[in-house]
């Protein structure tokens, strides 16, 4: 008995590891929106086949691509005080190709099952881990001030997903909630990069807000944040009866408190100023597509 339980619980922690390594925190939120835009194509309550197909398509893709970024990424976590307790630069995953194999069969189970669902799941899914693991990780993150563009695309991917997982055609309705993704992953970055400048700067990650000064990248934020805000508003004034009241409920007043915080930082850039609007950014996205979801059931 003793024996049992002492592999269970080595069974757990290992588990707890390779489900840390996945980086679910980042995640979590855009498989979410994956599930908003297959609530939007559906107009309704999706069957419950393909709800469970799309959500695990869009958490093994998500999670095995974050993976295998970990992987790519140990010599920069092991530099910066945010990221050197992650999984990898501790050692609890040894030797990290593992880690590499994990990331490669979670990202092959999604897309075998993304064949599934339609040819347009397949293609963006592709394209989303392609964007994220070569474009943004291999090939920007180390290169360019501008890495974080290049990458927001990925994040844009599961909202189409989950879109066309519906109505396994494309249309403009899926770009335009994956646009909503596209344009608040700048903002979002950009403040977590500003408040952790010097662990960028000492893993020498070439990060907007380190190559500029932090004037000028308080008011890219600030303009990023704007301009997300004012997409989502028009969302209601171009289709009000796909994106209705419901939706202008909720999202108008989140929208209002995150310009209030932009706007805060771009006349006080502060640590602490920095850090709400990073903290409030990941709600504000949930509430948007929390809004499409119940829209669409109404």
């Amino acid at each position: 008995m003793r024996k049992q339980s002492s592999m269970l619980a080595r069974a757990t922690r290992a588990a707890e590891v390779y489900f840390r390594v996945t980086k679910p925190r980042v995640w979590w939120l855009l498989v979410f929106t994956g599930v908003g835009g297959l609530f939007l194509g559906t107009r309704g309550i999706p069957t419950i086949e393909n709800f469970i197909y799309v959500l695990i398509v869009l958490i093994s893709g998500s999670a095995g691509a974050e993976t295998i970024a970990n992987y790519l990424e140990i010599d920069i976590d092991r530099l910066m005080r945010r990221t050197m307790n992650r999984p990898l630069p501790l050692g609890l995953i040894y030797p990290p190709e593992k880690a590499l194999a994990f990331g490669i069969v979670l990202i092959s189970i999604s897309i075998l099952l993304a064949f599934s669902l339609n040819i347009y799941v397949v293609i963006f899914l592709i394209f989303g881990i392609i964007d994220y693991v070569i474009i943004y990780v291999m090939l920007a993150k180390r290169r360019t001030p501008l890495n974080i563009l290049f990458g927001s695309f990925a994040g844009g991917a599961p909202a189409i997903i989950g879109y066309v997982a519906a109505t396994n055609q494309i249309a403009v309705e899926g770009f335009i909630i994956a646009a909503l993704v596209v344009l608040w992953i700048p903002s979002h970055v950009w403040s977590l990069a500003l408040r952790y400048k010097d662990d960028y700067a000492r893993a020498n990650i070439p990060m907007m807000p380190i190559r500029l000064s932090e004037r000028k990248a308080v008011r890219c934020i600030a303009s990023t944040a704007f301009l997300m805000f004012i997409f989502s508003v028009m969302l209601y004034l171009i289709d009000p009866q796909i994106f209705g009241l419901i939706y202008l409920g909720i999202t108008l007043p989140s929208g209002v408190i995150l310009l209030y915080l932009s706007l805060r930082l771009f006349l006080s850039p502060t640590q602490t100023n920095m850090w709400r609007l990073f903290k409030f950014s990941s709600p504000h996205l949930a509430l948007i597509f929390l809004a499409i979801i119940i829209d669409s059931l109404l």
